[in-house]
């Protein structure tokens, strides 16, 4: 019976680790998305507009203080060409390369009045 069980434990497939992706590796950018406006829904639905485009977005609420007038997008890993493709899909913003190494993503978008105006926000 051990001799079994060895032979099986010797034969298992190791678990693949390699399907676990890390933020700034490969094709897909991971962002945040941040409402920095008054208007409700509006990160909602920011998320699902990039999302539709392909980015991955792992968490959207609200920002600290909801009077941005203009939508920012913030490189969070030196990689503003990370940032210029969710600006891009945004359609509008300025790209401000700030690093964080306590953020386990790539861009953080805070949305301002300038975004609530382009997106139409469907609760």
């Amino acid at each position: 019976m051990f001799l079994v069980l060895g032979a099986w434990w010797m034969l298992r497939v190791p678990p693949d680790i390699s399907t676990s992706r890390i933020p700034g590796e490969g094709n897909r950018v991971t962002v945040e998305v941040l409402n920095g406006t008054t208007v409700n829904g509006l990160a909602r639905q920011v998320t699902r507009q990039l999302r539709r485009r392909g980015i991955d977005v792992v968490y959207f609420g609200s920002a600290a203080s909801p009077d941005a007038d203009s939508t920012l997008v913030i490189a969070r890993r030196g990689d503003t060409a990370a940032a210029g493709i969710v600006r891009n899909a945004l359609g509008v913003g300025t790209i401000t390369d700030e690093p964080s190494a306590q953020l386990l993503l790539d861009v953080t978008v805070v949305l301002g009045r300038d975004a609530a105006r382009s997106v139409s926000v469907r609760n």
